[in-house]
């Protein structure tokens, strides 16, 4: 098996609970279920899942960046909403960002995260190059 690169934003989940918010395997990067928390713990764009999936979608780039990787290399989203009346918002901010790599992608409803305030959780599989 290729060396894995466990790649940490720092925050002081990951090694609490021992998960990393991306693990890098030869050509294939896994990016953790991510949400709209910033490295203090706030949550970002509250009642409003286009603004808290847009705030995921640049967490879940910079994870990539450290990983060598890109969203252009994204060939998997899976998204996780709290309320699936709200879908196209969160759908909206997919289109946006994913207009041209066009990956496979989910989305479903989950009855709570973590925090009532997040609305939305996106986790994202990449082959690089």
């Amino acid at each position: 098996m290729p060396p894995r690169t466990l790649i940490s934003s720092g925050t002081v989940w990951e090694k609490k609970y021992g998960y990393s918010r991306a693990v890098a395997v030869g050509n294939l990067v896994f990016v953790a279920g991510t949400t709209a928390v910033d490295e203090h713990g706030t949550v970002m764009g509250r009642d409003n899942p286009y603004e808290q999936a847009m705030f995921i979608y640049r967490k879940i780039e910079r994870a990539l960046q450290q990983a060598g990787s890109s969203l252009e290399d994204v060939v998997r989203v899976r998204t996780f909403v709290t309320d699936i009346a709200r879908w196209e918002e969160v759908a909206r901010a997919q289109g946006e960002i994913f207009a041209a790599i066009r990956p496979a992608a989910t989305l479903v409803e989950v009855s709570a995260l973590l925090n009532p305030e997040l609305l939305v959780e996106i986790e994202v599989d990449a082959v690089k190059g």
